[in-house]
């Protein structure tokens, strides 16, 4: 975990001199903030992932020698198609636009999508994928 520890620590780094240069530069407060915030929030992951990085040990990804199969095989399950995300994107502007125009009838329908998108996407895999009905 050293490369990402050093590389968001970096970036805090270089988001604080560019919040600096921007704020002598414009005087902007909005925009000073954000950048501010940008290199706090950076600062926060590179000192996480360097701390956990010395209780973790080095792993094959930290070394030059390291082999591919010395990496861990087992990355968990990625769904290789799967059209929910697109409902739950659905019910989500859906929601959004309710909220934004003030409607509560949109409101619940991008609620109810959303919550049968989510009912979809735990249930995927607990059915089988054809079944033969004569």
């Amino acid at each position: 975990m050293k490369v990402e520890g050093w590389l968001f620590a970096c970036g805090a780094f270089f988001y604080s001199l560019v919040a600096i240069v921007y704020w002598f530069i414009t005087g902007e407060i909005v925009g000073t903030t954000a950048l501010t915030l940008t290199a706090g929030l950076a600062g926060l992951v590179g000192f996480y992932t360097l701390f956990t990085g010395k209780r973790v040990g080095v792993r094959p990804e930290d070394r030059f020698d390291a082999e591919i199969s010395e990496a861990d095989p087992d990355y968990g399950f990625f769904s290789p198609h799967s059209w929910w995300p697109l409902v739950v994107g659905l019910g989500a502007m859906a929601t959004a636009l309710g909220v934004a125009f003030l409607t509560w009838w949109l409101i619940l329908f991008g609620f109810c999508t959303l919550l049968f998108a989510a009912i979809g996407m735990v249930f995927e895999y607990l059915r089988p994928p054809y079944v033969d009905v004569d």
